[in-house]
C-alpha cells in the first residue's frame, strides 16, 4: 500500500484534469448529416452525460453536492456538479468549507457540428474535472475514453497551490507523474499514436493521442460500404485521415476536396 504523507493540516492541491475529445463520422448527403447531428444530440443528452459524471465522482470518491444540467437548441448539452472529498461530514458546513469547496466540480459539454460543403461531421466533448485534496481524476481516464468514441483525445492534467507536510515544508505535488500516458491502460494506447508536452517544474502535464487505424465501416452513418465503389472508399478515409490530423495539430493543412 502506498505510504501516506503526514501533513500538517487537509490537503489544498487543486488537481485539474481537461478531457477533449472528437469524434468523425462520414456522412454522405445534408439529410444524413442532419440525421447524425440528432442521433448525436440524443446518445449524449444530457441526462447521459449526468451518468457518466455521477459514475466519474464514485471513481475518485467524492461527493456531490449539487448537479446543472442543460440541453440546448439547437444542439449540444452541458451538466456541472459541485463535489466535496468523500469524507467531508454531510453536517452543514462553514461559509469557509464552501468556498473552498468552489474549486472541486466536473463540468462536460458537447459540440456537434458538421462541414457545410464536405461529408465530415464531427461531435466534440469537453470535460472538465477540477478538484482539491487527495482526489485526483487521472484514475478515470480509461473510463473517460471508453464512454466515448475517441477519435482525438487531448489531455492536460495540472497541480496547482501547495500544502505542507508535518514539518512545515511545502508539497507542490503530493503524487508521482512523468505522464499522462502512465495513468491510460496500455492497451488502448495501442490504439493511438500519442504526443506529450510536460512542463515538470510547473507540474503541467499535457497529452495528445490520434487513432491509427481507420476502419471504414465505423465511420459511415446510415450508409453500407459495399455501396460506395474502392476508389471512393479510399477517398473517403484520406478525407479522413486528413480532417483527424488537423484537428490533431490544430491547424488547416491541408486543402479540402469535397466528396460527393
Amino acid at each position: 500500500m502506498k505510504e501516506r504523507i503526514q501533513l500538517y493540516d487537509f490537503n489544498n492541491l487543486t488537481k485539474s484534469l481537461s478531457f477533449n475529445i472528437y469524434d468523425i463520422c462520414y456522412a454522405r448527403t445534408e439529410r444524413e448529416r442532419q440525421d447524425y447531428i440528432a442521433y448525436i444530440d440524443e446518445q449524449y443528452n444530457s441526462a447521459r452525460l449526468r451518468e457518466i459524471l455521477f459514475q466519474l465522482t464514485e471513481m475518485i470518491g467524492a461527493k456531490v453536492l449539487s448537479v446543472s444540467t442543460q440541453d440546448y437548441d439547437p444542439r449540444g448539452a452541458s451538466v456541472t456538479f459541485l463535489l466535496a472529498d468523500g469524507s467531508i461530514s454531510s453536517e452543514p458546513q462553514s461559509e469557509t468549507v464552501l468556498a473552498h469547496l468552489d474549486k472541486s466540480h466536473v463540468a462536460v459539454h458537447t459540440y456537434p457540428e458538421y462541414h457545410p460543403d464536405t461529408a465530415i461531421a464531427t461531435f466534440r466533448v469537453d470535460i472538465d474535472v477540477s478538484t482539491c485534496g487527495e482526489i485526483t481524476p487521472l484514475s478515470t481516464l480509461d473510463f473517460l475514453i471508453d464512454s466515448f468514441d475517441s477519435d482525438i483525445i487531448t489531455l492536460d492534467y495540472r497541480v496547482r497551490g501547495f500544502t505542507r507536510d508535518i514539518s512545515g515544508n511545502k508539497l507542490y505535488i503530493d503524487h508521482k507523474i512523468t505522464s499522462i500516458q502512465d495513468y491510460i491502460n496500455p492497451k488502448t494506447l495501442e490504439r493511438y499514436d500519442a504526443v506529450d508536452v510536460n512542463v515538470y517544474q510547473s507540474n503541467i502535464f499535457h497529452t495528445k493521442l490520434l487513432v491509427k487505424e481507420i476502419d471504414l465501416d465505423k465511420y459511415l452513418f446510415n450508409t453500407d460500404i459495399y455501396e460506395i465503389p474502392p476508389r471512393t472508399r479510399l477517398e473517403i478515409i484520406d478525407s479522413l485521415r486528413r480532417e483527424m490530423l488537423e484537428i490533431f495539430s490544430g491547424a488547416n493543412v491541408f486543402q479540402r476536396d469535397k466528396i460527393p
